[in-house]
C-alpha cells in the first residue's frame, strides 16, 4: 500500500492551474506579437522616408543642374563690348529666365553655337502637374521627372534672386551723376528651390527640402562713361 504522500506528488496539474498556464502564455505571446508588428511598421515607415527623401533630392538635383546652366552664353563676351566692331553691345538672348504660377521656364545655349537668337531645343522649364514636377525639353515638349506612383509632389517653388555687384573701380571715368546705366553692374543671379511631398503609399508622410541655386552665369548691365 503506497503513502498519502506519494499520491499526492504523482498528481498532474489541475484545470485551474492549466488555464493559468496558458493565459499567461497567450499574454506572453501577444505582447511579443505587438512588439514584432511594431518594429515591422517602424522599419517600413523608415524605409518609406528614406525612400520619399532619396526621390526628393533626386528630383532637386535635376532642376538644379538645369537652373545652374540657365542664362549660358557661348559669346558672352558680345554682352560686354562690341562684336566685330559693332558700337554697341549684343545682348544676351538666354534670359530673363521667367517665372510662372507652378514653376519656372528658362533657356540656356545648348549648342554653343555663338548665335543671338534661341532655338526651340534650347528652351527648358519645370513645372508641377498632377503630383509630378515635368520638365520641359524643348519647345512644347513636357515630361515627367518624378513618379507620381511613388512620390505625390504637393507644393512646388523657385524664387529667382538678384544680387548686384558695383562695377564703378573698373570706370577710367566717374559716372555723370544723372546717369542710369554708369556705371556697370555685375547681376549675380540665385534662386531659392522648395518641394514638398507626400508618399503614394503612406499619405501621412510628408517631407519638405529646401535648396539654394546659384547660376554660373552672372549678367553684366550697364556700362562706363564713354
Amino acid at each position: 500500500m503506497r503513502a498519502p504522500g506519494r499520491r499526492r506528488a504523482a498528481r498532474g496539474l489541475s484545470l485551474i492551474e492549466l488555464l493559468v498556464g496558458t493565459a499567461i502564455g497567450l499574454i506572453v505571446a501577444a505582447a511579443a506579437a505587438s512588439i514584432v508588428s511594431a518594429h515591422l511598421r517602424e522599419s517600413r515607415r523608415a524605409q518609406l522616408e528614406a525612400r520619399l527623401m532619396q526621390d526628393l533630392r533626386g528630383a532637386a538635383d535635376l532642376v538644379a543642374r538645369d537652373l545652374r546652366r540657365a542664362g549660358y552664353w557661348a559669346a558672352s563676351a558680345s554682352g560686354v563690348r562690341g562684336n566685330d566692331g559693332a558700337a554697341l553691345p549684343i545682348a544676351n538672348p538666354y534670359g530673363p529666365e521667367i517665372p510662372t504660377a507652378d514653376g519656372v521656364l528658362l533657356s540656356f545655349d545648348r549648342n554653343a553655337a555663338a548665335i543671338a537668337t534661341v532655338g526651340d531645343d534650347e528652351r527648358f522649364g519645370f513645372r508641377l502637374r498632377n503630383g509630378a514636377i515635368e520638365m520641359q525639353l524643348g519647345a512644347a515638349n513636357w515630361q515627367a521627372l518624378s513618379d507620381a506612383g511613388t512620390l505625390v509632389v504637393t507644393a512646388f517653388t523657385v524664387v529667382p534672386r538678384v544680387d548686384e555687384i558695383n562695377l564703378a573701380d573698373f570706370c577710367e571715368r566717374p559716372c555723370p551723376a544723372s546717369s542710369a546705366t554708369c556705371p556697370p553692374r555685375q547681376l549675380v543671379r540665385s534662386f531659392a528651390l522648395t518641394l514638398t511631398a507626400r508618399s503614394a503609399t503612406d499619405p501621412a508622410l510628408t517631407r519638405t527640402l529646401h535648396s539654394g541655386v546659384r547660376t554660373r552665369n552672372d549678367a553684366v548691365v550697364g556700362s562706363c562713361a564713354g
